[in-house]
């Protein structure tokens, strides 16, 4: 004789059997409203945190692209220059002048005069100012690019960022180098002396903007090139030279006449603030940022599991009376 179930109790149904609250429930997540504030500020970190935290060097065609961008920011602000005429960048060397004269700082003068005596040395810095200010920040880029890539990603980005700024500077402050003032008795070593440099033939004039002269980045650069030498360099002689690197720059665009002290500052001083700003970004910021995200989700997703038990169990109480 078959057996049949017995049958459930009243007000009972077989499906309800075992308790409500016995029954596991799916993971939900919030909704996106209620994630949608919380996960941006995650994703940002996360994102952050990958390109700076990755033990791998980002890719080699991004980093070229982004060269390429910068070499065409400058170009264009070439181009500018010469569609408004270079009047205000001799108004603006003048005015430059006389603020250093008031401060008591000009002393371009003086150290071009003294380099024309040594011919030699004149030279030397003339072919110094030509070649090092590209050799000495390209080859340790890719020596950071090679052997340091979770230092290489903040250090090249505080470079671009003071560069990017740089640019906006010489756009809006262009600027005639002091060898471009003979009438105030400076003199261009590379004229005078027929040697080589950076701006001794007509196409490399064209293709340059000689009208950038502030900010300085010969400066600039040489101090990130000095910092990275001090910061990484495990021998003393390499941190040694990570601090004559850009002071001797600094004595050679001078005497060149080809800045003046307030471009070397203030050169200085974008490298300077753009190293602790990416530092912050890159270093320091994204970890504090994930944190305070990742508990903000949390506590979201906590409300709103129990948002929906307590809609499935008065779902199941409902639905317990109807039958």
């Amino acid at each position: 004789m078959a057996q049949t179930a017995p049958a459930a109790p009243r007000g009972q149904t077989e499906e309800s059997d075992t308790p409500t609250a016995r029954v596991p429930l799916p993971r939900q997540e919030p909704s996106d409203e209620v994630r949608r504030p919380a996960g941006r500020v995650v994703r940002f970190a996360r994102a952050v945190r990958t390109f700076s935290g990755s033990p791998s060097a980002p890719p080699l065609w991004r980093e070229l692209a982004l060269i390429a961008l910068f070499y065409t920011a400058y170009t264009l602000t070439r181009i500018i220059l010469v569609q408004d005429g270079t009047g205000p960048a001799f108004r603006h060397a003048q005015d430059i002048l006389s603020l250093e004269r008031s401060l008591g700082i000009d002393v371009e003068l003086d150290l071009n005069r003294w380099l024309l005596d040594v011919t030699w040395l004149a030279k030397a810095a003339n072919l110094f100012y030509m070649s090092m200010h590209f050799v000495v920040t390209l080859s340790l880029v890719v020596w950071l690019y090679r052997y340091r890539p979770l230092e290489y990603r903040w250090l090249r980005a505080a470079v671009m960022i003071a560069t990017g700024l740089a640019l906006i500077g010489f756009w809006l402050y262009p600027l005639a180098p002091p060898r471009f003032l003979g009438s105030v008795g400076f003199i261009d070593p590379v004229t005078a002396l027929h040697s080589v440099g950076l701006y001794s033939g007509d196409s490399s004039g064209a293709m340059t903007n000689q009208y950038a002269a502030m900010p300085s980045m010969h400066a600039g650069w040489s101090l990130w090139c000095g910092f990275v030498l001090v910061r990484l360099g495990t021998q003393k002689w390499v941190k040694a030279l990570g601090v004559a690197y850009p002071v001797t720059t600094v004595l050679v665009i001078l005497s060149t006449a080809n800045h003046y002290i307030l471009d070397a500052v203030i050169g200085s001083g974008l490298i300077v603030g753009s190293l602790a700003l990416s530092w912050l970004l890159y270093r320091r910021t994204p970890e504090s940022l994930l944190r305070a995200g990742e508990r903000v989700r949390s506590r979201a997703r906590t409300g709103r599991t129990r948002v929906m038990v307590r809609i499935r169990t008065v779902a199941g109480a409902r639905s317990a009376e109807r039958v």
